[in-house]
C-alpha cells in the first residue's frame, strides 16, 4: 500500500475520499490541521506555544509542522501507508516533506490531484451543512451526502447549520490562495512521475470518485 497525498481546491471532496480510503484500506488519515488542534488540546508546552501563535494571527512555522508530522508518520500504524491531507501546501513544504521521508526511509507514494471547476466547488461550498452537536458534515448538492431529513443530522438528530466561513467571499479567497500556492505542486509532482489526476464532475457521486481512486491505488 502506498502513501497518498491529496491535492485539491476547497470543496473538491478530499475529506470524504480520505475517510473512504482509510476505511477500505485500514490506513490512517492524517490531517495537519488535526495534528495542530490535538497538540493544543493536550496542553503541552508546544501546544501552548501553538495557541499563542494562532491567537496572534501568525502562521505556524514549517519546523513545528514537520516536528508533529515526523512523530505521527513514525508510528507503527503508518507502516502500511497513510493518507496525508492538508500538507504540503506549497513547493517549500513539498521539498521539506521529501527530505523528511528520505530521513525516515519512507517512500513518497502517490499524489492524487482532484480537479474541480471553481463554479462547482463554490456551489458545493454554499450547500455544505454541519451538525451543531456532533460535527457531522453534509452537502445538499450531493445526493448521497444529503441528510435523510432536511435540516436534521442523521447521526444524532440535532439541527444542521451552514458553517460561518462557507460563503462566497471566503471561498474565493481560499480558492485564489490555492491557485497561487498549491497549484505549482501539480507540476512539481508530475515531474517526479507520481501525479495522478481525477476530474470531479457535477454528476459524479462520492462513490464514483472513490472507484477511480481505487483503480489508482490498486
Amino acid at each position: 500500500m502506498k502513501n497518498i497525498i491529496f491535492i485539491a481546491p476547497p470543496a473538491a471532496g478530499k475529506g470524504t475520499q480520505s475517510k473512504l480510503i482509510s476505511t477500505e484500506y485500514n490506513i490512517p488519515h492524517i490531517s495537519t490541521g488535526d495534528l495542530l488542534r490535538d497538540e493544543i488540546k493536550s496542553g503541552s508546552i508546544l501546544g501552548k506555544e501553538l495557541q499563542k501563535v494562532i491567537d496572534e494571527g501568525k502562521l505556524v512555522s514549517n519546523d513545528i509542522i514537520v516536528k508533529l508530522l515526523r512523530e505521527r508518520i513514525s508510528r507503527v500504524d503508518c507502516n502500511d501507508g497513510y493518507i496525508l491531507d492538508g500538507y504540503p501546501r506549497n513547493i517549500e513544504q513539498a521539498t521539506i516533506y521529501k527530505d523528511l521521508l528520505s530521513e525516515l526511509k519512507k517512500d513518497i507514494g502517490v499524489v492524487i490531484f482532484m480537479d474541480i471547476d471553481k463554479e462547482l466547488a463554490l456551489s458545493r461550498t454554499e450547500n455544505r451543512l454541519i451538525c451543531s452537536f456532533c460535527g457531522a458534515s453534509y452537502n445538499t448538492s450531493v445526493a448521497e451526502l444529503s441528510p435523510a431529513i432536511e435540516g436534521i443530522c442523521d447521526k444524532c438528530g440535532h439541527t444542521l447549520r451552514a458553517r460561518t466561513d462557507d460563503n462566497k467571499e471566503t471561498f474565493l479567497n481560499r480558492f485564489n490562495t490555492y491557485l497561487i500556492e498549491t497549484s505549482p505542486l501539480i507540476d512539481y509532482y508530475n515531474n517526479l512521475g507520481i501525479l495522478r489526476i481525477i476530474k470531479v464532475n457535477e454528476n459524479d457521486s462520492a462513490q464514483d470518485i472513490f472507484n477511480e481512486i481505487k483503480k489508482i491505488i490498486n
